[in-house]
């Protein structure tokens, strides 16, 4: 008899946890890595000592909320740097990173700082550095991107980036690719001549009609 519960039982720890981890990504996807632990658990429809029980540290639910984000991280930067085509590695590492980061305002807070429940994120961190530099040296090795770009110039962008999760949340990845696609532009050695490449489409930030240009 205690065999035949057991299954059901470990279907509905199943079922709480995956409903933790969603409600989590939603709560720090909307509100940062600040959101109190007792709002994922609000949100789960689960007591706070059912959450604690799954994860006893906010830095363990912080882990397996953005595990396939950082996955898709290391991705773009394995693809960048097997690109037999330096600037196009550049560059397509430049939009998914932004892309990655529009997603969610948590994954990028644990990325960009020193959030003391985050400090896995640290070593990812560490990591994608170091491949832009790499993928940088050999875009610049091939003419293709300005010879004063540094690694710090990507942390920059990243900073300016971080704006784009005050957008509305309907606009806010069409924001991103707007964005990114003007910084591969500034960093671009020598663009190209005769009519620029189209950017992504615009995203409407403001609900006013925006002014015309003269």
């Amino acid at each position: 008899m205690t065999g035949h519960l057991s299954h059901p039982a470990r279907s509905d720890a199943r079922d709480n946890r995956a409903r933790m981890v969603e409600a989590a990504c939603a709560v720090f996807g909307d509100e940062g890595l600040g959101a109190p632990m007792r709002e994922v658990a609000r949100r789960a429809g689960v007591g706070p000592a059912t959450l604690y029980r799954h994860f006893p540290t906010k830095r363990a639910l912080i882990a397996e909320t953005f595990a396939a984000q950082r996955r898709a991280c290391h991705t773009a930067v394995r693809d960048a740097l097997a690109d037999p085509d330096p600037w196009q590695g550049f560059r397509e590492l430049v939009e998914r990173i932004c892309e990655l980061h529009a997603h969610s305002r948590g994954f990028a807070d644990a990325f960009m700082t020193a959030f003391p429940e985050v400090a896995d994120f640290a070593a990812d961190r560490e990591h994608t550095l170091r491949a832009v530099t790499e993928v940088a040296r050999r875009a610049q090795r091939a003419g293709r991107l300005r010879p004063d770009f540094v690694v710090d110039d990507l942390v920059l962008m990243l900073m300016a980036h971080r704006g784009v999760q005050d957008a509305p949340p309907a606009t806010r990845l069409a924001a991103s690719r707007r964005f990114a696609a003007y910084l591969v532009e500034a960093f671009r050695a020598a663009p190209d001549a005769g009519t620029p490449a189209p950017l992504p489409p615009a995203a409407r930030l403001h609900p006013a009609s925006p002014p015309t240009l003269p």
